[in-house]
């Protein structure tokens, strides 16, 4: 009985210590990031009317324009990477140009020119195709040294000098750029510096049998129906920029931060590689980082959000050296090895 009794005084004690440490680990976010999740899923919606598949290229496109960066999209022909890009920005309530880059290609027919008005004998600059809010650039390898230099300042400084004057892009500003990894005739490899500015590479593959089952299913049941006609803007460049800001606060302890730059350091010194990652690499981790934690509904980054940046943000920024490269290693191997070299923090 003495036993029952003692029991019987224990336990509610022990419950009302259980329910208060539930409290405390329902803790509520610091940023509220609600009304940021529902914009992601209204976007994707839209996308999922036309695009199967596809979930982690849209969420990659998704956490790029949150973070402020420009896209290089690299797959076969036909697996919908222009497309995709075009409907994305037709998500957005913003201007949209397309470029087709081709060996011809001039600097001025991306920038704009300088003409000569007879009325006042003034040369007034006419703005190029570049002047826009989300800009698709296809096989952008197409296009010679010369052609794809001009795009060095706009994607880094969101401006662009003619004759000494300055014109800034109006913001939001991304460049979503296609390019083909199989044909090489004609094409110019990208040069490093530009790679650089890129602040994800994302690889298309083929769709899985369910989902080419689905293409087929969407193709035959939309008729004669456009795509771009089925897709709705969601979000307007006000709201882009206030989640944008939001996504900024987003926290980040110093224990991920050393995570960061001891996976990017490491890349630098491996033995696998030619060309390691920049301080540019790690600062694209952390903010691409923020966005996943934010379109996830959180306001602190975790490793699992570092890892999924990682892949994205490295593998066009790291070059395997020759011998590795002959014996088919890709950059992805290496980016693994260096993750299981490092010690998750706690």
């Amino acid at each position: 009985m003495e036993n029952e009794e003692t029991t019987n005084n224990i336990n509610p004690g022990q419950s009302q210590e259980t329910e208060a440490t539930n409290q405390d680990l329902n803790f509520k976010n610091r940023i509220d990031f609600g009304e940021l999740q529902e914009t992601t899923e209204k976007l994707k919606a839209q996308l999922a009317k036309v695009i199967v598949g596809q979930q982690d290229f849209i969420e990659l496109l998704i956490v790029s324009l949150l973070s402020n960066g420009h896209v290089l999209i690299e797959g076969v022909p036909g697996i919908a990477k222009t497309i995709t890009a075009k409907l994305f920005a037709k998500t957005l309530d913003t201007q949209f140009n397309r470029i087709q880059f081709t060996p011809d290609l001039m600097p001025s027919d991306v920038l704009g020119t300088s003409v000569l008005n007879m009325k006042t004998s003034d040369f007034e600059f006419k703005k190029g195709p570049i002047f826009s809010n989300m800009v698709l650039i296809d096989e952008i390898n197409r296009a010679p040294a010369k052609t794809q230099a001009a795009l060095f300042e706009v994607m880094e400084e969101r401006q662009v000098t003619i004759d000494g004057i300055r014109y800034p892009m109006e913001p939001p500003f991304m460049v979503l750029a296609t390019q083909n990894p199989i044909e090489q005739e004609g094409t110019y490899a990208l040069p490093e510096a530009q790679l650089d500015r890129f602040l994800f590479k994302i690889k298309v593959d083929y769709p899985a049998l369910e989902d080419e089952i689905n293409i087929l299913k969407t193709h035959h049941e939309r008729k004669a129906q456009k795509p771009l006609e089925m897709v709705e803007a969601v979000l307007t460049p006000s709201k882009l920029k206030e989640f944008k800001t939001k996504t900024q606060e987003v926290i980040v302890e110093e224990k991920i931060l050393s995570y960061i730059a001891e996976i990017v350091t490491k890349t630098r010194t491996h033995p696998h590689l030619y060309l390691g990652g920049s301080p540019r690499a790690s600062i694209a981790v952390m903010n691409a980082s923020k966005a996943f934690a934010a379109i996830n509904g959180r306001d602190f980054v975790t490793p699992e959000d570092i890892k999924k940046a990682l892949f994205p943000v490295l593998r066009h920024r790291i070059i395997l050296s020759p011998e590795r490269e002959m014996e088919g290693m890709t950059t992805e191997n290496v980016i693994e090895m260096i993750l299981q070299s490092v010690e998750i923090p706690r």
